[in-house]
């Protein structure tokens, strides 16, 4: 396994905060922004054929496939963020360890969400909120493929993502996330309203969601390929990956990841639900309120995910100093932003929302 290039070392030691957090976050936030694109194509495009069925459908769905991205999160943040700590300190084969007990154990987990998912789809999506009769066959059959059947593709590339990132490559981690959310864009009205037959748009949907995830996991199994011998993330299985405490480091900073993700979709189930009695109208507008707020959430998102490494790299190698002030720099900029989105949002709400339902 490689030693960080002097154009990573530079990027992690020396580079003034500002200019490291901006090379590494832009990229990451360039990427989150894709994921809230499509996104939000994904409600445009379904709320196109005027059925507040299938946007409810849609909303239902939601929190089952974001589930994916707190497993994601418990071993992609976990393991950037023990590849990280383990680059700083100069321990390359424990960072090539902690990347592969990540990758085998994201896909251990991501299988077994998505075969209960499959068992159990009729009562996940009841608890969801998606009991009524005119929404439980459109969301079971958009959990099937985009959860059950594209799942594990989701999870996995979103969780290379953060292993290449943990290196210094942001832009090559988050050029995955934006060839899977372009493409998923471009396949929406194919699959939706030139393949199929009108009434199966959803299907569509969440067939174009599963094969524009598939064709980043193929970018990032190819970024992987070409890079042997020359990056530290290894994905090949040796029990090391257990011992000298790898496992703990990555659950760790994986946990309380996943555990912010994990409540973030439970809120949005319970809110699914209660807003059940309401009716179908009340639960897609719902639906579109939270894709748009995502904007702002995915954006500081990204924003954490790209200076994750820095402050690892930076807290291992006992440069605390520089890692209190990318830390500092980071938060106010993540705040600022998030207020100007409020603000935003509150100003414009009526023509945000009358992008997708009237």
């Amino acid at each position: 396994m490689k030693d960080l290039t002097a154009k990573e070392r530079r990027l992690f030691e020396e580079k003034p905060a500002l200019g490291a957090i901006m090379e590494l976050a832009l990229p990451s936030i360039a990427g989150q922004t894709v994921v809230v694109i499509y996104n939000m194509a994904d409600t445009y495009f379904v709320g196109l054929t005027g059925s507040d069925a299938m946007i409810t459908a849609v909303t239902v769905c939601m929190p089952a496939f974001m589930f994916l991205s707190a497993i994601s999160n418990l071993f992609g943040v976990g393991g950037a963020g023990a590849m990280a700590r383990f680059l700083g300190s100069g321990e390359k084969e424990r960072a090539g360890y902690a990347s592969g007990f990540a990758m085998w154990g994201c896909a251990a987990v991501t299988l077994l969400y998505c075969l209960l998912a499959g068992v159990f789809r009729d009562i996940f999506v009841d608890l969801l909120g998606g009991a009524s009769p005119v929404v439980h066959g459109l969301a079971v059959g958009y959990l099937n493929v985009a959860v059950v059947a594209g799942g594990l593709f989701t999870s996995l590339n979103t969780l290379f993502s953060h292993l290449i990132r943990a290196e210094g490559k942001s832009f090559q981690a988050s050029l995955g996330i934006i060839i899977g959310g372009v493409l998923n864009i471009a396949l929406d009205p194919i699959f939706m309203f030139a393949i199929l037959p009108p009434g199966r748009e959803l299907l569509g949907a969440a067939l174009a969601t599963m094969l524009s995830n598939l064709s980043a996991l193929i970018y990032y199994a190819v970024c992987i390929l070409r890079g042997r011998g020359k990056m530290t993330l290894s994905v090949r299985p040796d029990r090391r990956m257990f011992s000298a405490g790898i496992p703990r480091n990555i659950f760790t900073t994986g946990i309380p990841a996943c555990l912010m993700t994990l409540c973030e979709n439970i809120s949005y189930a319970v809110l699914d639900n209660l807003m059940m009695a309401s009716g179908t109208a009340a639960q897609a507008g719902i639906g579109v309120a939270k894709k748009i707020n995502m904007l702002a959430h995915c954006t500081v998102r990204g924003m954490a995910q790209g200076v994750l490494p820095l402050i690892g790299y930076n807290y291992a190698s006992g440069n605390r100093r520089r890692m209190k002030r990318i830390f500092l720099l980071s938060s106010v900029i993540s705040v600022c932003f998030s207020l100007a989105c409020t603000a935003a949002f509150g100003i414009f709400s009526d023509g945000l929302v009358g992008l997708f339902i009237k």
